[in-house]
């Protein structure tokens, strides 16, 4: 027997399977540039004495190294976010994969340890690009009710990267050599420009038409750039303090600037009236500034303390990655069902009595016990970041996707800017100019434990900061456990 079924059914059901392909699409492209970036990050620190060895670099090179990578992508993310929103996020996340993998192509044809850093650089513009409207094009694909499952997606993938970068490093450098750390990339960069541009359909561009702030954007990175580099530099003292009093200055003028102006690049009164907006993302900052330093620590602790080698402290230290990454995506389901703010202050709280618990570490501390202690601190990082995550894109319009990402992402880099920081001024003082060996290793553990108590003292303060998120909130706020932002985003995915 013939049904006959409507030709408006028949549309409707094809549009509904061309969505779902376009979203898994979307999804994987984004996860696997999610995967890269973080991995070009850990997979070359494992890499540097190699390459340094290659082209005779000094340690302040070697530094600079994974230094401007960072940089990059500090500098350049707020921009790249806003002009996503303006000109089209599928456009700025292609033109970043195309300077990602100019980049990347770049550096595994350098002959000179001065092309690698600027070649680097160019890297980390490129994933600036990408990170900045990445997960913005998420947030604009997937509903609210599947966004947090999205989001914890590519937060395993970022996670999975920094877990796998050390091992498949130093599998490639054993057998391969270094550059084939860049040549994979290059591969799996292409493949993704290939998905992009074939199978990625229509735009995201709900500021278009409006202007981009080209003077805001030169105050903030320069305000930026001197404000980091003054603070890298501190140590040095004289014109570095100036740099850093001139940057901290230059950035209030930035935000009174785009206070005022009509097509920030920033948009303050998402920080001044938005409280759940703020408040993520000072919880990501001081997140991220507790936690980066627990894999430097414990790098040092198990080979100049412990007397583990390389390899043995790479799969000691892979605990906590892996647990992230594993987890992430549950609980970014998770956050689709209930309080994201809740699930993420959860979080902040669980990494707040893994960093007590690890300020306590002594020469003779179990192994067991640190590997559970590293296994607690992904547990919590993992419950935090996804839920942070759509607890951020959650509370702001679509308009604002791509400042919101960005504006997230830059806190990200800044904290992991504060983390070391802090540790080098810790150093300073207990170690002053003394390298870390066997015999300054009581030294290193004192430097070690104040550094952890100070990353818990700030996780404490961030649980507070979380919490100021689970009060009742106006419906100008908009947030992911306000009814009406749920409701009006809701409402537009059923038509």
């Amino acid at each position: 027997m013939r049904h006959n079924i409507p030709t408006s059914h028949h549309s409707a059901l094809k549009n509904s399977v061309n969505k779902d392909v376009s979203s898994a699409v979307i999804l994987f492209v984004v996860s696997a540039v999610q995967f890269l970036t973080p991995f070009m990050l850990s997979a070359v620190g494992v890499a540097l004495p190699t390459i340094g060895a290659e082209f005779s670099a000094s340690a302040v090179q070697l530094g600079l190294v994974e230094t401007v990578y960072i940089f990059a992508f500090t500098l350049f993310l707020l921009p790249a976010g806003r002009l996503g929103d303006i000109y089209g996020r599928k456009r700025i996340f292609m033109i970043g994969i195309i300077v990602f993998t100019v980049g990347t192509i770049s550096i595994s044809l350098a002959f000179t340890i001065k092309s690698f850093i600027a070649f680097r650089f160019l890297q980390g513009f490129g994933g600036a690009m990408i990170s900045g409207t990445s997960v913005a094009i998420l947030s604009s694909v997937f509903p609210p009710a599947k966004r947090g499952q999205a989001l914890g997606i590519i937060v395993g993938c970022v996670y999975l990267g920094l877990s796998l970068g050390p091992v498949l490093s130093g599998l490639m450098i054993t057998y391969l050599g270094w550059r084939w750390i860049f040549y994979l990339g290059v591969l799996i960069e292409l493949f993704c420009l290939f998905l992009t541009v074939l199978k990625l359909k229509g735009e995201w561009a709900e500021a278009k038409g409006e202007r981009f702030d080209v003077v805001g954007t030169v105050l903030y990175v320069l305000s930026l750039f001197f404000l980091i580099f003054g603070t890298l530099n501190q140590k040095e003292g004289g014109i570095y303090l100036v740099f850093m009093v001139s940057g901290a200055l230059g950035f209030l003028i930035f935000l009174v600037f785009e206070y005022r102006c009509s097509s920030p690049i920033l948009d303050v009164g998402l920080i001044t009236r938005n409280r759940v907006f703020a408040f993520s993302n000072l919880a990501t900052l001081i997140n991220y500034a507790a936690s980066f330093g627990i894999a430097f620590f414990f790098s040092l602790y198990l080979q100049v303390v412990r007397g583990y080698s390389p390899q043995w402290a790479g799969w000691i230290l892979i605990i906590q990655p892996v647990f992230q990454s594993a987890l992430s995506p549950f609980f970014g389901r998770l956050a689709d069902r209930v309080s994201s703010a809740g699930l993420a202050t959860s979080g902040m709280a669980v990494c707040t009595i893994s960093l007590g618990l690890v300020s306590q570490v002594e020469v003779q501390t179990p192994m067991p016990l640190i590997m559970g202690m590293l296994a607690l601190m992904g547990i919590g990082f993992g419950l935090f970041s996804s839920p942070n995550t759509t607890t951020v894109m959650g509370s702001v319009s679509p308009k604002s996707y791509g400042i919101a990402s960005s504006f997230l992402a830059t806190m990200r880099t800044m904290g992991m800017m504060c983390s070391m920081t802090i540790i080098t001024l810790v150093f300073k003082q207990i170690m002053g100019d003394q390298p870390v060996s066997s015999e300054t290793r009581s030294l290193f553990l004192g430097s070690m434990q104040l550094c952890m108590m100070i990353f818990c003292f700030l996780c404490m303060i961030g649980v507070f900061c979380s919490m100021v998120r689970l009060k009742p909130v106006t419906r100008n706020e908009g947030s992911r456990f306000v009814s009406f932002t749920d409701r009006r985003h809701s409402e537009t995915w059923k038509k």
